[in-house]
C-alpha cells in the first residue's frame, strides 16, 4: 500500500475496479459456459450416437446420393431440351369452322379445320357435305402461315383464326 501511497492512489479504489474487473470475467465465464454447453448438445444430435467412423460412411452416402440427383437433373435438362426441339414440329394452334357449303337445308355439316406448328406450317381440311352430291374433302398445305393455292371465304376464316392463336410456350430450364 505504500507504494500506491507514494503514487497518490488511494488503495480502496484499485480494489474496486479489480472486483468490477472480476465480476466482469464472471460473467464472460458464464456466457462462453452457455455457449459451449449449446455446442455440445448440437454436437451431440448431430453425432447421435455414431462414431466417427460411421458418420463418415454417412456422409459419403449423403455425398452419393447429391451425385445421383445431380446426374438426374442434368438428364431431365436434356431430355427438356429435346421436347422444346420436337414440341416446334407439333401441331400448336388449331381452328374450326362450320358451315352450310351449299345453302341447302341439310344444315351445318361442312367444316374447315386448320393445324398449324409454332412456324405456322400446317394444313387446312375442308369437308363439304351435300345432301345430294355426297361429300368432297379437300387438304390443302400451309407454309409460313400462306396457302399457294386459292382458299375459300371459309378457309381464309379457319387459317386466321388459327394463327392468331397463341402457341403453346418452351418449358423453362
Amino acid at each position: 500500500m505504500e507504494l500506491f501511497e507514494k503514487i497518490g492512489i488511494d488503495g480502496s479504489y484499485i480494489v474496486i475496479a479489480l472486483l468490477i474487473i472480476n465480476l466482469i470475467l464472471i460473467a464472460i465465464t458464464m456466457v462462453l459456459y452457455t455457449r459451449q454447453k449449446k455446442m455440445k448438445n448440437n454436437l451431440s444430435v448431430f453425432m447421435n450416437g455414431k462414431d466417427a467412423e460411421s458418420l463418415e460412411d454417412a456422409m459419403v452416402e449423403k455425398f452419393a446420393e447429391i451425385n445421383e440427383i445431380n446426374r438426374l437433373g442434368k438428364a431431365s435438362a436434356q431430355e427438356i431440351r429435346e421436347i422444346n426441339t420436337k414440341h416446334k414440329f407439333a401441331f400448336q394452334k388449331y381452328s374450326i369452322v362450320k358451315y352450310d357449303a351449299f345453302k341447302e337445308m341439310g344444315g351445318k355439316l361442312s367444316f374447315s379445320v386448320c393445324m398449324l406448328t409454332d412456324n405456322n406450317d400446317g394444313f387446312v381440311l375442308t369437308s363439304m357435305h351435300s345432301t345430294s352430291e355426297g361429300c368432297y374433302v379437300y387438304i390443302k398445305e400451309i407454309i409460313a402461315g400462306e396457302a399457294y393455292v386459292l382458299l375459300s371465304e371459309e378457309e381464309k376464316k379457319v387459317l386466321n383464326e388459327a394463327k392468331t392463336r397463341h402457341s403453346v410456350t418452351e418449358i423453362e430450364l
